[in-house]
């Protein structure tokens, strides 16, 4: 029972540390750039996305920025509106894969994060990275439950960012005038990404908290980073635009 206790508390604190390098590194960085990191810092961004989740982080920009392009229309990659929110939570993953590599989205829309010399050696290979991930679990808790660790971890952080897009595009308040919704709950789950309607209503804005009581809690780790000097952010002040939700 202590091993099934410390295994799962390791898988559960390498998916926040999963979804973190997500939000502030992926999403808030490179998709939307609302903040630009020490170069040595997104380098440690990049291999911690490789080892843990094993995503090319031009395939998860160019696949977010078509989700804003076309929210919750009939070219939107994983809209709840269009496939059921059920759909979208249980398939998130293949939704993501299927655009991504459809030979047109990232050339489209991730033109500007064209593979480097890390990505041709290191980076593009995601099962190496992976594999290393989950040795590292191994050499940590010992076989069974370093793959134990490894399971729970895939598990919680696929269904965790699915429900940014199923949940949060579904349930929820919308204190902004577009289709997806704030839960705070999901948010304290995702270091913030579940103020989802704040996000549409300033996708350049580093910090998704924007009212009284909301809390976002990757934009602690933003401020901490900007205070060391490790960030700079773009606005310092949100700047909310008006959004119409798609015709029915």
């Amino acid at each position: 029972m202590r091993m099934l206790l410390v295994a799962s508390l390791v898988g559960f604190a390498v998916t926040q540390l999963s979804t973190l390098a997500t939000t502030a590194y992926l999403h808030r960085a490179l998709a939307h750039r609302a903040l630009t990191f020490h170069p040595a810092l997104a380098w440690v961004f990049r291999a911690t996305v490789w080892v843990a989740v094993g995503m090319k982080p031009r395939e998860w920009v160019g696949v977010h920025r078509k989700h804003h392009a076309h929210t919750d229309t009939s070219a939107d990659p994983h809209s709840p509106a269009q496939l059921g929110w059920l759909r979208v939570q249980l398939t998130n993953a293949a939704l993501y894969r299927r655009v991504a590599r459809d030979g047109v989205t990232v050339a489209r829309y991730a033109r500007d994060l064209r593979p480097d010399r890390w990505d041709r050696a290191l980076f593009d290979r995601p099962f190496l990275g992976l594999g290393i991930g989950i040795t590292l679990l191994i050499l940590l808790l010992g076989p069974w439950w370093g793959l134990y660790a490894a399971a729970f971890h895939a598990v919680a952080y696929l269904m965790l960012n699915a429900a940014v897009n199923a949940v949060g595009h579904h349930f929820g308040r919308r204190p902004h005038d577009n289709s997806a919704t704030n839960l705070q709950w999901l948010a304290f789950l995702t270091s913030g990404e579940g103020l989802h309607n704040n996000h549409h209503a300033a996708p350049t804005s580093a910090r998704l908290a924007l009212r009284r009581g909301e809390i976002d809690p990757g934009w602690w780790f933003i401020r901490t980073c900007q205070a060391l000097g490790l960030a700079t952010i773009r606005h310092e002040h949100a700047v909310v635009r008006a959004e119409e939700r798609p015709a029915a």
